[in-house]
Order: structure tokens, then sequence, then C-alpha cells
């Protein structure tokens, strides 16, 4: 069984995802594949200088994240092209990555399952939701960001109506860790009885 994990920014995907790993649960996070297929002299970094240039790169020779969201932020067609070399090189890994999986299910956290239609790539979609207001609380200040650049990137993510519409299970996460990780728990094993089945 493959769940895809999902929730805006700030939203505590990743605490979540550590609550699963913590019980032996594969999880594959999109954004490490994201940033391993545009490595030094892969493939996907060779097609990014060379539709990008060298502006997007870094001191040190790799892809400077940050240069390269600024450019594609507010440009779609450059952003659409970024996707186009990505998307295809992260679904390869991804796929590879699934099948070596030993655990009785494994868990896909990816940020954008609503925005890029890809709900059908999943046999359950689980959405972790907290308040707007405390999104952007969390963002800024785990990410050093103002809270200008982090109301951008939630108003580019579809709204929570929309991710919740998608979803076949949900975790609250408006109060503390302890309780996201004791509802992640009652979510595992409720997996885990599906698996069963």
């Amino acid at each position: 069984m493959i769940v895809g994990l999902t929730g805006g920014i700030g939203s505590g995907k990743s605490a979540a995802a550590n609550f699963f790993q913590n019980e032996g649960i594969t999880v594959i996070d999109a954004d490490h594949l994201a940033r391993e297929v545009i490595e030094q002299d892969t493939p996907g970094f060779k097609s990014i200088v060379d539709y990008f240039g060298s502006d997007v790169i870094g001191d040190d020779g790799s892809v400077d994240r940050d240069k390269l969201r600024k450019v594609v932020f507010n440009n779609n067609e450059k952003k659409k092209v970024l996707e186009s070399i990505t998307h295809p090189l992260v679904g390869e890994l991804m796929a590879k990555k699934i099948a070596t999986a030993k655990s009785p299910y494994s868990i896909i956290m990816v940020p954008l399952i609503f925005e890029t239609n890809t709900m059908s790539a999943y046999d359950r979609i689980l959405v972790i939701d907290c308040d707007p207001a405390l999104q952007l609380k969390r963002a800024t200040s785990r990410d050093n960001n103002s809270d200008e650049l982090i109301q951008k990137i939630i108003d580019s993510q579809c709204s929570r109506e929309q991710r919740l519409s998608i979803a076949n299970d949900v975790i609250p996460n408006n109060d503390s860790l302890e309780n996201l990780e004791s509802r992640s728990i009652v979510m595992h094993k409720f997996y885990l009885g599906l698996c069963k089945k």
C-alpha cells in the first residue's frame, strides 16, 4: 500500500513522517529526491544548467535552490520547464525506492498532490491539516523567511479546502507535537490493519 502524505508548508508533514519512520515504515521524501536528481554531474543538473544558465549555480558548483526558486517562482513558463526536467526523474527514483521498501506500507511525502493532479498514484492520501495562521507562524520561524515570502508560498499552493477534498485520512495538527505523535501512531495502526485485509 502506498500512502501519499501531504499538507501545506508549515503543517507538520515532516514531523508526522518522522513518527511513521520511527515505527519502521519506509518514508520517501519527494523533496529529497528532487534535490538528488539535480546533484552535480547528473542528467538533471546538466538540463538545468542548459536551460537556466550559470546564474542558478552556487559558489560550490551545485544548483543553488534559493536562486532557482526565485527564478521560477514568478515565472510560470520557467516553473513548467523546471517541472518537466525534475518530475520524470523524481518519478523514476521514487519507483525504485518503493520497489525496494521492506515495510508493510510506504509513505511518500509530497507537498503538491492536488496541484499536480497525482491522486491516482496513491492507495490512500493522508493530509496533515492545520490552521493557516499557524502554518504561517510555524513556517516563518522555522525557515527564517519573511511573512510575505511564506504567504506567497501558501498562496501558490492549493487551498486548505482543496487539499482536504482529496484526503482519505486527516490528522489535525493545531496543538502539540505529542498530540501529533499519538494521532500518527493511531493512523499507523489503522494502516497496518488495512494491509492485513
